[in-house]
C-alpha cells in the first residue's frame, strides 16, 4: 500500500501588480513530525513525503492514504489540499497540534483525524487502513515516542532545508503562559526521552549542527544536565529553545556551554512587568528586574540569545513599543522576533478575548481568506488593529535594518566569538530580514 505524507505551505503572496504567487519559504527546516511518522511505518508500506514549501504536490497519485500534518498557520491550505485528494476518493487523515486543539473543525475536512501524539497509535491506523475500516477519529496519548522508535530521515533525500538536523529530547512545558498553544496542548506536562536514544540518533545522523526542537529544553533541569553531560564527547554544535530562568543554575549553564550550545530562542515576550503578568509569563515575572544580569550570564557562557517578543497585550502602548526596540538594540541580541499577540484556539487568551467580544474574523482568522499574515486578529486595548500591525512591522523593520545587523555583527566580532557564530549571525540575519518582509500581508491557503 502507498502512503503520501504532506507538509503544507502557509499560503501565497500578492505582488503589487496583483499577481498571486506561491510563497517560497527560504528559511524552511526539516519537517521532523513527518519523519517521525515514517519511522513507525512498516516497510510493507511505500512512503513518500512531499513538502508543499518546495515542491508540487502530486494530486493525481494513486495512493491509499494521504497524511497531512496541520499547524494553525497551515490549516487553511491543509484543508484545501485534503479536499483535492478526497474528490478523487483518496482517504485523507489529518494530524498535528491544530487538529488536536480543534478536532471538530478538522473532521469536516478529512476521512479521519488523529488527536494527540501519533507515533504510539500509528500502527493501529495502518492496520485499520489495510482492513478497510479506517476510523473517523483516533485518540493518542500525549507523550514521547516509545523506546526504540526513531525518525526516518531518508524522506528528506533530495530536498533542500536549512543545515540544521532537527531532533527532540523532550516535549511540553510546565508553565502556563495564557497565549501559548503548547501549554494548552500538553496541559502543563513535560516528557523526556531516554538519553541513550538521543545519542543513538545523533550517531546515525552523522551531522554536527543540530536543532533541538523541544518547547523548553531546560524544563527538567536535572534531565537537561544529564543530556548536556552526555553530549560533550560528541563535539557537536547545537541550538534550542529555553526559558530565561535557566540562568539561575550556573552548573547547568556551564554544562550547556561545554556541550556545544550556540544559542537559544528565548521568550522575553514583554519589557514591562505588567505585560508579563498579563501574558502569565511566570519564569520571567519572578526575575524581571534581573534581565541585565541574566543576559550577562548568557554572554559569559557564550550562549547567543535569539530573543522573542510578543506585541499587543492589554498594557501595551506606543511607549512600550519604543522600549521594546530600545531593549533589543541595547543588548544587541543575535536575532529577535517581534510577533503580534495571536489568539490561538483553545488557549486562555482566546477564551478571554472571545468573552470580551474582541476577536476579529469571526474568531477563525486561520481560515479567513481576508486575513493577512503578521496582522492583528483581535481588537487591542490601546491601538486599533491596524496600528498594532504597523507597530510590530516597525519593530521588525528597525531591528532587521542593515545598521542594526552591522552593530550586532561588530559585537560578535569584538567578543571574539567563533567564525561559525559570526557566519551564522550574518547569514541568518540577512535571511530573516528577507523572510520578515516577504511574509508581511501573505494570505493563507491555495491561491484561487
Amino acid at each position: 500500500m502507498r502512503i503520501n505524507l504532506i507538509r503544507p505551505n502557509i499560503g501565497f503572496a500578492v505582488k503589487k501588480s496583483g499577481e498571486k504567487i506561491d510563497f517560497v519559504d527560504e528559511a524552511r527546516m526539516e519537517p521532523l513530525q513527518l519523519a517521525a511518522i515514517a519511522g513507525v511505518t512498516p516497510s510493507e508500506f511505500e512512503v513518500k513525503m512531499y513538502d508543499d514549501r518546495l515542491e508540487d504536490i502530486p494530486y493525481n497519485d494513486n495512493v491509499d492514504l494521504v497524511a497531512i500534518t496541520v499547524e494553525i498557520y497551515t490549516a487553511r491550505r491543509a484543508y484545501q489540499i485534503a479536499e483535492k485528494f478526497r474528490k478523487r476518493n483518496i482517504k485523507v487523515i489529518l494530524g498535528g497540534i491544530h487538529v488536536s486543539l480543534m478536532p471538530e473543525e478538522a473532521m469536516k475536512y478529512a476521512d479521519s483525524i488523529l488527536v494527540g501524539d501519533a507515533e504510539n497509535i500509528w500502527h493501529q491506523v495502518l492496520r485499520d487502513l489495510k482492513s478497510g475500516s479506517l476510523k473517523t477519529r483516533y485518540n493518542a496519548a500525549i507523550s514521547c515516542p516509545s523506546p526504540g522508535v526513531f525518525p526516518d530521515r531518508t524522506i528528506y533525500n533530495g530536498k533542500k532545508y536549512l543545515p540544521f538536523a532537527l531532533l527532540q529530547f523532550g516535549r511540553g512545558c510546565h508553565y502556563s503562559c495564557n497565549f501559548c498553544a503548547i501549554s494548552s496542548y500538553f496541559k502543563r506536562q513535560h516528557f523526556t526521552r531516554n538519553i541513550n536514544e538521543i545519542l543513538t540518533e545523533i550517531e546515525s545522523m552523522n551531522r554536527k549542527l543540530l536543532f533541538f526542537v523541544d518547547d523548553n529544553i531546560v524544563a527538567n533541569i536535572d534531565a537537561a544536565k544529564q543530556l548536556f553531560r552526555a553530549l560533550i564527547p560528541y563535539k557537536i554544535k547545537w541550538v534550542g529553545q529555553a526559558s530565561i530562568d535557566m540562568t539561575r543554575d550556573l552548573e547547568l549553564m556551564s554544562l550547556m556551554e561545554k556541550s556545544g550550545c550556540l544559542g537559544h530562542v528565548i521568550g522575553f515576550e514583554s519589557v514591562s512587568e505588567q505585560g508579563l503578568k498579563f501574558l502569565n509569563k511566570s519564569p520571567n515575572i519572578k526575575r524581571f528586574n534581573q534581565y541585565a544580569e541574566q543576559i550577562k550570564i548568557l554572554e559569559d557562557h557564550g550562549i547567543q540569545a535569539w530573543a522573542a517578543f510578543t506585541i499587543g497585550h492589554d498594557n501595551e502602548n506606543k511607549s512600550s513599543i519604543e522600549r521594546t526596540l530600545d531593549f533589543a538594540n541595547k543588548h544587541k541580541f543575535t536575532f529577535a522576533a517581534f510577533n503580534i499577540l495571536m489568539p490561538y484556539p483553545n488557549t486562555q487568551l482566546y477564551t478571554k478575548l472571545e468573552q470580551e467580544n474582541r476577536l476579529l474574523y469571526n474568531g477563525k482568522w486561520w481560515l479567513d481568506e481576508n486575513y493577512k499574515f503578521n496582522h492583528a486578529a483581535f481588537i487591542p486595548k490601546n491601538f486599533t488593529p491596524d496600528e498594532l500591525t504597523q507597530a510590530a512591522y516597525y519593530l521588525k523593520r528597525e531591528f532587521n535594518s542593515y545598521p542594526s545587523i552591522s552593530r550586532r555583527l561588530l559585537k560578535a566580532i569584538t567578543n571574539r566569538k567563533t567564525v561559525l557564530r559570526i557566519a551564522m549571525l550574518l547569514r541568518y540575519s540577512l535571511l530573516f530580514r528577507k523572510e520578515s518582509f516577504k511574509k508581511q500581508k501573505m494570505r493563507f491557503g491555495i491561491k484561487n
